[in-house]
């Protein structure tokens, strides 16, 4: 998580929400990152968990990351909880929960939804304090 925090705050850089993500292989190692990259790419999908998945299936060289964990510092939205369940990660891990547009047990559960062929386990509030002061202090500077 810590990994993931510090991509988030790159996110600052470039205006973007300082969300990060990263995808651990089945041996803990590193196969992608990611931060919210919406606002630097003009990319409605620039979420950082896509941009995670991506590089990870990227190093693997296949989409099927099985074995594999996406740990990221906000509770997923849809589309990523659908990233997720689609990529076969084994695991979900997040720090923060979204209210307002979380997927993964907030809002809906995508992830653990009986009727898709995949539910990766789903472990949250993983430095939830650390990555809700982020967002807080980032939402705050926006919202003056």
């Amino acid at each position: 998580m810590l990994a993931a925090l510090a991509e988030a705050r790159a996110a600052l850089a470039t205006g973007d929400v300082p969300i990060g993500a990263v995808v651990l292989g089945p041996d803990g190692a590193v196969l992608g990152t990611g931060r919210n990259v919406r606002e630097a790419d003009a990319d409605p999908t620039g979420h950082a968990e896509v941009v995670a998945l991506r590089a990870a299936a990227g190093v693997r060289r296949e989409w099927r990351l099985d074995g594999c964990t996406l740990v990221v510092t906000l509770e997923p939205c849809t589309m990523c909880a659908g990233a997720a369940v689609l990529s076969r990660v084994d695991r979900v891990v997040f720090g923060a929960f979204d209210p307002k547009a979380g997927a993964v047990g907030s809002l809906w559960d995508v992830v653990r939804d009986r009727r898709l062929n995949h539910r990766p386990e789903v472990i949250s509030g993983v430095l939830a304090e650390e990555s809700t002061a982020l967002l807080e202090a980032f939402f705050r500077e926006h919202r003056g």
